[in-house]
This record gives C-alpha cells, structure tokens and sequence, in this order.
C-alpha cells in the first residue's frame, strides 16, 4: 500500500461485516476501490466484483493485493471515473466508500454530505441508485444521521435504511450504511422512512 492508502482503507474486520451482508448476490461494483480491501472481502465472498478506481497506481496495488488474497480471478479492475461508467454498470450492489477528504474529515465536527469528494453524497447516492436499491455506504463517523435519512426519499417508493456504527479496538471508525436487501433483517439500529 502507499501512505494515502493506509489511512483510507476500510479495516479489515469492517470489509469482512460489507462482504457479509452479499451472499446472494453476483455482482458488487466497488465504485472507489481503493488499494482493494472491500473488494477482496467481495471476492472472498464468492461475489463477482467490478472494482473502479481512477489512480491507476492505486487499481495496479489493488490487483497485486488481489494476488496475495488469492482472489484475482472475482475481481475485474477499471482504472476509470466511477461517474462516466455507470451509465453503463450492471450490478446487484453498488458499494461507495468515496473519498473523505483525508484524515482531516476528524477536524469536523459534523461531517455531511456535501463534503463528500468527488461529488456531494446525494448525487453519489443518486448515480448509484440508477444501478441497483442495494447500496452500501461506509462514511466518517461524524457523518449527519439527518442527512443521511433523506437518501432514503431520494427513492420511489422510499428505501429502507439501516444505519451500523463500525468500531474497530471499542473505537467508532465509521458509518455504515446499508440500503435495500442489503438491510438486515431484523436490523440492530435502522430509521425507515
């Protein structure tokens, strides 16, 4: 991993939770991939997996990471923009752990939506929702839960939503949250609208 790539990437007892909850399902488009962690958790899944990321260095660590988790052949990597593909995407989840903005998303008090790079969080949420109901979003721990719940309406018929709190060591780490039949059933912590 490079140095930016230590402190984004999802810890792996986290990815292992996203992964998790697709059994059942064939197709995960890892729409910021990263240097690979939740796409290999994907793949070890047995999930076909289209990992996106638009810095080829950090598609060619995911690829070697790939490697080294044995899980290459699930995993089709794009060095590419995550917005001008989906238009063409096929998927049965779409999974967003777009970038935060570095480790100074803690600095905010309230981190919300529109912080979010390269796009604000609805218009994430809104390219995603145009391929599947079934998204999974890992954000800061500090993300506005308000906001959060109006993704939900940004559906027809609304979608429900069910909201994890990710610890690492009894450290909260991020958010997750889970949309459509990603939603647990019964989930621990949900607002359904």
């Amino acid at each position: 991993m490079d140095e930016e790539g230590w402190f984004s990437v999802t810890p792996e007892e986290i990815a292992i939770r996203h992964a998790g909850r697709c059994t059942g399902h064939e197709v995960v488009i890892d729409a910021f991939s990263g240097v690979g962690g939740n796409a290999i958790q994907f793949a070890r899944k047995g999930c076909h997996v289209i990992a996106i990321d638009i810095d080829p260095a950090k598609v060619a660590l995911a690829m070697n990471n790939a490697k080294v988790y044995g899980v290459e052949e699930y995993i089709d990597f794009i060095v590419g923009d995550f917005f001008a593909l989906a238009p063409s995407l096929k998927g049965d989840i779409v999974f967003l752990s777009p970038p935060w903005g570095g480790p100074s998303y803690k600095d905010v008090q309230t981190f919300t939506l529109e912080l979010l790079k390269p796009v604000d969080g609805y218009t994430l949420f809104k390219v995603a929702q145009a391929i599947t109901p079934n998204i999974i979003m890992f954000l800061p721990r500090n993300i506005n839960l308000e906001q959060v719940a109006e993704l939900c309406r940004l559906s027809s018929p609304p979608l429900e939503l069910e909201v994890e709190l990710n610890h690492v060591q009894n450290y909260l780490k991020g958010v997750t949250l889970y949309f459509g039949s990603t939603v647990a059933a019964p989930p621990r912590f949900s607002i359904r609208m």
